[in-house]
């Protein structure tokens, strides 16, 4: 417990009442709190001196692949819709803090109109390498969320252009997936994030 809501030890027992009617084999136990107001506080000031070598970081990697769908280059059939590749952005394990430039992995970006992002993940298939794409994952790889997002055009490019860009991955210090399209000359960049920690795939 922490919070100083939480000193209020009436309030701390019925929450454990309440959790431990959920549960069959065990029973919670309440762990004693070094201080109630200042347990976030201390926390937060814990992370910050980790982040600057003092002390003892805990690592932990992602769960899942994650993908980026990309339409496949070949001629449209009308009421058809483009078979995806999907392209690792952000392989398993892949840590907090850390990000991935694929400045080979080329492909275009419409600009100046809404844009769909299909993001993809697989819990089975952990040793894709980021920029490795996959053709056939029927059955291995799911969508998580459909995003549409309005890119604005850059300044050299009118609305509807489109732009040679490859993609920059990050997995943010809270757990986000973060995407840039950067634009072949690196003049600009549209970002996208998700947040992969409340989405789980199909």
């Amino acid at each position: 417990f922490n919070g100083g809501v939480m000193k209020a030890s009436l309030l701390r027992s019925r929450i454990m009442d309440v959790m431990n009617t959920w549960l069959t084999d065990i029973k919670l136990r309440e762990l004693p709190a070094v201080s109630m107001d200042l347990a976030v506080a201390l926390g937060a000031a814990t992370y910050g001196a980790v982040r600057h070598g003092r002390g003892i970081r805990i690592r932990a990697g992602i769960a899942r692949s994650y993908y980026i769908g990309i339409e496949s280059a070949m001629p449209s059939v009308p009421g058809i819709p483009a078979p995806l590749k999907a392209l690792c952005v952000a392989p398993f394990g892949m840590e907090e803090g850390t990000h991935v430039a694929l400045p080979d992995k080329e492909f275009g970006l419409v600009v100046g109109d809404r844009a769909v992002f299909h993001l993809l993940a697989s819990s089975t298939r952990k040793t894709d390498a980021a920029g490795e794409i996959v053709e056939d994952w029927s059955g291995e790889i799911g969508e998580v969320v459909l995003l549409e997002a309005d890119l604005p055009p850059s300044d050299e490019a009118q609305g509807g252009a489109v732009i040679p860009v490859w993609i920059e991955s990050a997995i943010t210090e809270i757990g986000a997936l973060a995407l840039w399209c950067v634009a072949r000359d690196e003049s600009k960049r549209w970002k996208l994030e998700f947040n992969i920690r409340e989405a789980d795939p199909k």
